[in-house]
């Protein structure tokens, strides 16, 4: 009912930059909080950093400072900067939203299939 697609991954070196995109498509009728989580191998998925429909930024707290969430309500899209990145910041990223449906009208989380985020010399 509800897609959603990531882009903007690939290989960077240590101390580079990466901008993440996430765009949102189908049957939608509302888009609440939408957010950015990863899943680094062997490890569980975490949370980056949320974003409210007014606004309001969440982060976790490696993220606070080097990562910028933003969104485009217009374009149903979440983007996340990421500056200053490091070795432990490759992981899986994944998008995330907190979607009503125009189907249903009830509210769930969906959930990308994840773009992969290398950062090595």
């Amino acid at each position: 009912q509800v897609q959603l697609v990531e882009s903007g991954g690939g290989l960077v070196q240590p101390g580079g930059s990466l901008r993440l995109s996430c765009a949102a498509s189908g049957s939608i009728f509302s888009i609440n909080a939408m957010g950015w989580y990863r899943q680094a191998p062997g490890k569980e998925r975490e949370l980056v950093a949320t974003i409210t429909s007014g606004g309001s930024t969440n982060y976790e707290d490696s993220a606070k400072g080097r990562f910028t969430i933003s969104r485009d309500n217009a374009k149903n899209t979440v983007y996340l900067q990421m500056m200053s990145l490091k070795p432990e910041d490759t992981a899986v990223y994944y998008c995330s939203a907190d979607a009503i449906g125009t189907r249903f009208r009830v509210s769930a989380i969906y959930w990308g299939q994840g773009t992969q985020v290398t950062v090595s010399s």
